[in-house]
């Protein structure tokens, strides 16, 4: 049955939103625990100063996360399987195909209400199932590993997580292929092209990965505008 964009606020958001700021908010303070711990039975607590710095040297890492991460990624997991997946972590390689593979499983158009209650299901199958594995592989998977060739160690270590991205393209590529180069284009040329024209700053990493994602949306969109796709 059909609901309304309001009831289904207030049935599924207005709710969803709740308990997600609960859930994200309890851990984020059980992150500092260790840090009271370290205060109150042995004062030792890191001054301002050094928090800064610290946090400095990973903002400038990962900062352009902050951002593209929550926007890029909502489209696909939706309220409630953003606020599971930013919890639960992998996101890009495990919870989005997870999503994008329920979705058209169930044939639910991308934006929809039951996209969203799909994507859901599939994203909280996915804990589940990564947490039995993820608790497997801290028991058994060393020695597994420890147990192949040399070759197929290093082959593990090196040529999975591109391998996992590699199938997410081709997943998504298939769907609008149109916006493949344009995915491949844009880090190239920034990482590549941009040096030799002497605009080597254009090569940080955090602006490769700023531009490529709101570049290749910005570029979906004028060709949404266009009919193109």
């Amino acid at each position: 049955m059909a609901v309304s964009s309001a009831e289904f606020n207030k049935i599924w958001k207005e709710p969803v939103v709740k308990m997600g700021i609960i859930t994200v908010a309890v851990p984020t303070f059980m992150c500092f625990l260790p840090n009271l711990y370290l205060y109150v039975t042995h004062g030792v607590f890191p001054s301002l100063e050094h928090a800064l710095s610290a946090w400095v040297m990973v903002a400038a890492t990962f900062g352009a996360f902050y951002v593209v991460e929550p926007i890029s990624y909502y489209p696909i997991l939706g309220l409630a399987g953003t606020y599971v997946s930013f919890l639960s972590g992998n996101i890009g390689n495990v919870r989005i195909p997870c999503s994008a593979v329920a979705q058209d499983v169930a044939g639910t158009l991308p934006g929809t209400h039951e996209a969203e209650l799909v994507s859901t299901l599939g994203i909280a199958g996915s804990v589940v199932t990564n947490l039995f594995f993820v608790s497997l592989a801290a028991v058994a998977g060393a020695t597994i590993l420890n147990m192949l060739p040399p070759a197929l160690q290093e082959a593990f270590k090196s040529y999975t997580v591109p391998a996992i991205f590699g199938a997410m393209m081709g997943q998504f590529g298939v769907k609008c292929p149109i916006l493949v180069p344009f995915c491949f284009g844009i880090p190239l040329f920034l990482l590549w092209g941009a040096p030799m024209l002497g605009l080597g700053f254009l090569s940080a990493a955090w602006i490769v990965i700023v531009a490529s994602v709101f570049g290749t949306i910005l570029i979906g969109r004028i060709f949404f505008k266009m009919k193109l796709i």
